[in-house]
């Protein structure tokens, strides 16, 4: 096991996704990469994340301006943010766009990852049906094993 690609997303509970999967790589000394995925702009103007990067009360057209630029520009800088508070300057950050767990797959045999670590938020039955689950999605579309960090909605 010598390279581990850590997905986040842009929740506030992405810092426990990348303490548990920097802690596990480590153990192993091995390779590590942050991951974010930017997908729908209306993603970014959920409440939650909306509050993180000041994006509260932008509408659809507002967001997909800042999608254009800045918004990676935000979201390389998340990146690097969780880099530092791993206190690691080895690590790798990058942004994708796409599908979520299409771009965690690709990003995966990219980097030629030996394990994904990815978070798996605790979603009702309704929200799985609706939005679908990426965790799932990744895990039958892969061969890469994963360790998922389960992590509360509000925790």
């Amino acid at each position: 096991m010598k390279k581990v690609l850590i997905a986040l997303d842009y929740a506030p509970t992405a810092q426990k996704v990348a303490e548990t999967g920097f802690s596990l790589a480590r153990t192993l000394g091995a390779e590590i990469t942050l991951l974010h995925v930017m997908a729908d702009v209306t993603y970014y103007s959920v409440i939650e994340h909306a509050q993180i990067m000041g994006t509260m009360g932008f509408n659809k057209t507002e967001l997909a301006h800042l999608f254009d630029g800045g918004l990676r520009k935000a979201m390389k800088q998340f990146l690097e943010r969780s880099k530092q508070q791993l206190g690691d300057e080895n690590i790798q950050t990058l942004v994708k766009e796409g599908d979520f767990a299409e771009s965690i797959i690709k990003a995966g045999k990219d980097f030629h990852a030996d394990f994904i670590v990815m978070g798996s938020h605790s979603r009702n039955w309704l929200d799985n049906i609706i939005l679908g689950s990426v965790t799932k999605k990744v895990l039958s579309h892969t061969s890469i094993p994963l360790f998922i960090v389960p992590i509360k909605k509000h925790q």
